[in-house]
């Protein structure tokens, strides 16, 4: 039946719009496509998440790396400068200090230094000071305990340095700049003494066969009756402390006397067969008894602020 019109217009029926294929997305999925270039040779806008291309990925550039001439070239031509390099700062430490020389003074077993202990603190009951040798070679210091070694020096200038950081403490007056200072002042006694020996024996012409290390030694060694020194002051007093100092000093002149003796006046009769000549030995046993008194005198300077 046919309605009557009253001025309203028939509307069409809306179509229902089909679901969403796989080929009309809302966002297009580009993490795992490569950039499309455009005409010109540029690559258009977009992230490629996926990682570099193959050939960007380590593999082929190390590989190219190894087989380019020119990088082979330069790696042998580093490699050649590393080991010139290496052999001048060889030589230039062989020049002021030999390894094997220095290694000759710490070849020492627990028998050694047990022995030099005993000899340091009691050197009246030693009757043998000559040093061996085999071959012109000194023998080394654990198969003779006559040779001067850098082990027991060393390894007493530590324990000076830890034993006066406790003496400071149980006073009161540890800290690290007073504790700095003693260290470096110890040490800087050590190098006047030896620079001292060495300017006296070149300029007397001394020839003997003391070389710096063996100075050193037997500088060094004086630590050991600083350390027994220091343990009696603290332990008994100032009493224990002048006890200890007055025994130490005679122990330490009496072998500093007796070692190097056997290093510098062995040519005394040689000396005086010359004309001319007699003052040398004179002035060679006076070097000797100058080093051997000058040992107290540094005992008590070290020490003496420790004990009170």
């Amino acid at each position: 039946m046919d309605l009557p019109h009253h001025g309203y217009r028939a509307t069409k029926q809306r179509a229902r719009a089909a679901p969403p294929t796989a080929d009309s997305v809302l966002f297009e999925d580009t993490s795992s496509a490569t950039p499309a270039m455009n005409s010109q040779g540029y690559y258009t806008p977009g992230y490629n998440m996926a990682g570099p291309p193959n050939d960007m990925q380590g593999g082929g550039g190390v590989n190219n790396l190894f087989t380019d001439p020119m990088a082979n070239a330069a790696m042998m031509y580093g490699s050649s400068l590393a080991n010139q390099g290496k052999d001048m700062v060889n030589k230039e430490i062989s020049r002021f200090m030999s390894v094997n020389k220095l290694k000759y003074f710490f070849a020492v077993d627990t028998r050694y230094v047990l022995k030099k202990l005993m000899i340091l603190m009691f050197p009246y009951t030693h009757q043998d000071w000559e040093v061996r040798y085999h071959r012109d070679t000194p023998l080394t210091p654990r198969q003779d305990v006559n040779a001067p070694d850098l082990y027991i020096p060393t390894m007493a200038f530590i324990t000076y340095i830890l034993l006066a950081g406790m003496a400071l403490g149980i006073q009161k007056r540890f800290s690290p700049e007073v504790l700095g200072l003693c260290a470096s002042t110890a040490l800087v006694w050590i190098i006047i003494e030896v620079l001292v020996m060495l300017l006296s024996l070149y300029l007397l012409t001394v020839h003997s066969d003391l070389s710096t290390f063996d100075l050193i030694a037997y500088s060094g060694y004086k630590y050991v009756g600083m350390i027994f020194t220091v343990l009696c002051g603290l332990l008994f007093g100032s009493d224990g402390y002048y006890v200890a100092l007055a025994w130490s000093s005679c122990a330490l002149m009496f072998f500093i006397v007796r070692s190097l003796k056997m290093k510098i006046l062995p040519s005394l009769s040689s000396d005086s067969m010359g004309t001319g000549s007699s003052a040398k030995p004179q002035l060679r046993l006076y070097i000797t008894v100058a080093t051997a008194v000058f040992q107290p005198i540094i005992i008590y300077w070290l020490t003496s602020h420790l004990v009170r």
